[in-house]
């Protein structure tokens, strides 16, 4: 029987996972023996438990999509932590911060362990890495001149800018962008999250560039 579950930092609900395995345990050098010992309650998925973070983040490096996401740090946006969580989901080639090297990592709730996740002190320095990849800079935030996302087709090897909550994206962000696109809303509401514009423009691309019944797997 697992032990009784608790309450993990930021988390509303009990902790999840698997208890000690029952020997005898697995081998290979993907599995960690301490969580075999006493359990696994991270939150990753089931084909991943027990194994070490590094073997986790080896074996999604050999899946990784062609996108990338970005994101402007100017204020210490409580809402970057959520963007990475959901990056991680998508399982996104990398991670950009641009602005302040700090983040708010509490949403992230350690999913930036399994991302590469680089800092851009300016918008320069981002638009010269872009540049020089050859990667494609698409906004996503409802200023004049946004074209609608819902009838746009993403490249599927791209950068996502998202700006900072409230204020959106900076007019040097803009710039840098190859097109802007706009969230269909249909309320009273100004703007939307952060966050939830992040995960509706990483699931259009998605729905465009990975198999319906397998996303994530590709």
């Amino acid at each position: 029987m697992l032990p009784p579950a608790t309450i993990g930092p930021g988390e509303f609900f009990p902790v999840v996972g698997v208890g000690p395995h029952p020997l005898p345990w697995p081998k290979g050098d993907e599995f960690d023996p301490e969580l075999l010992k006493v359990g696994d309650r991270r939150n990753v998925l089931d084909h991943y438990r027990y194994w070490t973070v590094a073997a986790i983040v080896a074996d999604l490096a050999t899946k990784r999509h062609k996108l990338q996401i970005a994101i402007e740090n100017w204020q210490h946006d409580l809402n970057i932590g959520s963007i990475v969580r959901t990056a991680n989901a998508f399982n996104v080639a990398g991670v950009h911060i641009i602005g302040k090297r700090d983040w708010n990592k509490r949403g992230a709730m350690v999913t930036d362990r399994y991302l590469k996740v680089r800092h851009h002190a300016t918008v320069e320095d981002f638009a010269r890495w872009a540049n020089e990849e050859a990667i494609p800079i698409i906004g996503i935030d409802n200023v004049p001149g946004s074209q609608s996302l819902e009838a746009a087709v993403l490249p599927q090897e791209c950068v996502l800018l998202f700006g900072q909550e409230g204020a959106g994206m900076s007019d040097e962000g803009i710039n840098a962008c190859s097109v802007l696109y706009a969230i269909e809303q249909y309320g009273s509401t100004r703007s939307m999250n952060a966050s939830a514009a992040g995960a509706i423009a990483m699931y259009h691309w998605a729905l465009q560039h990975l198999p319906r019944n397998l996303m994530g797997e590709s």
